[in-house]
């Protein structure tokens, strides 16, 4: 009866279309693959490169046409140096003159903004040679400006001549381009006094006298107060 009442039983499990599996060997990972994640709807492509190039340009001219005769690259940026000791020795383009700067060039800072000078009353002038470094990049740009008169035909006080006016061209390059200063490198001739001498043994003895210095100075204001 056992054995039939298992034959019944593998009968009805194949005729529901069930087989018995077995259990897989060894301690391996029981398999999860993710097939579900429809990637082909996130891909991205770029082939609108072309057309997105040819866009830009257009676009760069459609700005060159709307702001001519101003330069293509905008206002009048002054020179200023990079942040943090490891960078302060290269120079970039900032955000504007200073107002003492637009002083000593003798120009207010009304009429800098009408003629393509960019101006930032923030910044403060920490030296005396970036003040006078920016002051003649203002004067520079003076010598070169050609001003347009507001209404053809009527040339009031500042504006330029006719001839110059009609000889003009815009600007497409950068305003006055900004140099990295190169540094200066000085050459000396080694003779037998220089090499008799030790650089480190020199340096040692500065750094002690140094630090004596500083012990007999404090030894001698003690001295006073007592």
């Amino acid at each position: 009866q056992e054995q039939r009442a298992g034959q019944r039983g593998q009968t009805s499990r194949r005729a529901c279309g069930v087989e018995s599996s077995k259990m897989v060997k060894h301690n391996n990972v029981v398999p999860n693959q993710h097939f579900h994640k429809d990637w082909q709807n996130r891909v991205k492509v770029t082939l609108d490169q072309p057309a997105r190039k040819l866009r830009r340009r257009l676009a760069r001219k459609a700005k060159a046409e709307a702001i001519a005769p101003r330069p293509v690259a905008g206002p009048l940026r002054p020179v200023v140096r990079c942040p943090t000791q490891r960078y302060n020795k290269k120079v970039r383009a900032g955000r504007g003159f200073t107002l003492d700067e637009l002083k000593e060039a003798g120009i207010s800072a009304k009429l800098a903004r009408t003629i393509g000078i960019a101006v930032d009353p923030r910044r403060k002038n920490k030296s005396v040679e970036s003040l006078q470094a920016n002051v003649q990049r203002l004067k520079e740009y003076q010598s070169r400006l050609i001003v347009f008169p507001r209404k053809a035909g009527k040339i009031k006080k500042g504006d330029s001549s006719v001839e110059e006016t009609s000889a003009a061209t815009q600007l497409k390059g950068a305003v006055l381009p900004i140099e990295q200063p190169k540094p200066v490198i000085e050459r000396m001739d080694i003779t037998d006094d220089v090499k008799s001498k030790s650089a480190v043994t020199q340096w040692k003895l500065a750094k002690h006298a140094q630090y004596l210095e500083g012990k007999k100075q404090c030894k001698k204001d003690e001295d006073e107060e007592n």
